[in-house]
């Protein structure tokens, strides 16, 4: 193959792998915060540390490597944001965008199929772009391996061609930060892992953080909010953000309907009373993983998997959305034979009133 031909062929490629679209690809990321509140999404998300209530460690670090970042007129390092679903890994992406003043792209892992559409997306950003996968850990392997020389040295290794005739080509793409967010940081290759120079981890909220948001988020949504309104909704938002807005609006749905002109304390206590939502925050399905626990497994050990074959809920949503609440609130215990009920959680099984 004389140069000619390969430049041909490079440039070909280069036309063919730009036709992907990165607005399909990053339009199939819709959280689901970002699906209860996108009629207000674009005010009702804070875009600058300023605005992010909670997080203060990591808030404090990423303000410090955005502020090096600039000083040096140096792309920020690649990070990694990791922990429970709802504490706002989206939002903070969002806000480090627009604390650089660089363009924001985003996707999730699950809508990347192929190495083409994520060869698409890198070869189509602008110099700094920062770039947002949602689910990062469910890359597969060979989408994951173009990663790795975009994160180091931006370029990317395609193969040209097939069988006998099959050429790699290195194609430079423009220096950019990816910012990866995940619920499950041990999915993740260890390869993929080292590349990023930030790991940061967000933490449930306390109440304090959770009632700052959801009065911030009130005033936003024209909703008349006491404080002891945002309090009681607080300690019952699982220490999460976006739980905090959903049930907000919500519990306002229930206020209008019963012409009530503000949500106080009585008001939120009674609609959430109505959602099933207990003093703890607690739904049917925390309940019910309790209640199994306890009547079929005397109270642990337990596995996983059987414990899901029990509910008849998926294992990755346990372990995703429900285990990490009820383990941080100390109502299950983590042992290596399985999950236990605690001394906390034997009390509540005995004086709930929400228990059938």
């Amino acid at each position: 193959m004389n140069q000619t031909t390969k430049n041909t062929m490079i440039n070909r490629l280069d036309s063919d792998v730009r036709k992907v679209s990165i607005e399909r690809i990053s339009s199939s990321l819709e959280s689901e915060e970002d699906y209860e509140l996108q009629d207000k999404a674009p005010s009702i998300r804070p875009s600058k540390f300023s605005e992010y209530p909670g997080q203060l460690e990591v808030k404090r670090n990423l303000q410090v490597y955005v502020e090096a970042s600039k000083l040096r007129k140096k792309t920020l390092d690649h990070i990694i944001l990791h922990g429970a679903p709802g504490l706002g890994k989206t939002t903070l992406a969002n806000i480090v965008a627009n604390e650089l003043g660089v363009p924001f792209v985003s996707t999730s892992g699950p809508a990347i199929d192929k190495a083409g559409d994520l060869a698409g997306i890198l070869t189509g950003l602008e110099p700094g772009t920062l770039l947002f996968i949602d689910e990062i850990h469910r890359l597969s392997i060979k989408v994951e391996e173009i990663l790795y020389g975009a994160m180091e040295d931006f370029a990317i290794d395609l193969i040209v061609g097939q069988a006998a005739s099959a050429r790699s080509v290195r194609m430079e793409i423009s220096p950019f930060t990816l910012v990866g967010a995940t619920t499950r940081l041990s999915l993740l290759s260890r390869p993929l892992l080292s590349r990023f120079g930030i790991q940061e981890r967000l933490e449930f909220y306390d109440s304090a953080a959770l009632e700052e948001i959801l009065t911030r988020s009130a005033g936003i949504l024209d909703i008349e909010l006491t404080p002891q309104g945002a309090a009681e909704i607080a300690k019952r938002s699982r220490g999460t953000p976006r739980l905090a807005n959903r049930l907000l609006k919500r519990v306002g749905d229930f206020a209008a309907v019963a012409k009530k002109n503000s949500i106080d304390k009585d008001v939120a206590h009674l609609a959430l009373l109505r959602q099933g939502v207990d003093d703890h925050g607690f739904d049917r399905v925390d309940r019910k993983i309790l209640q199994i626990m306890q009547e079929q497994y005397s109270s642990g050990p337990v596995g996983i998997d059987a414990l899901a074959a029990s509910l008849h809920e998926d294992r990755a949503t346990i372990e995703d959305v429900y285990e990490p609440y009820l383990v941080y609130r100390g109502f299950i215990a983590r042992t290596p034979r399985g999950r236990v009920l605690t001394q906390i959680a034997e009390k509540y099984l005995s004086t709930s009133t929400f228990l059938s």
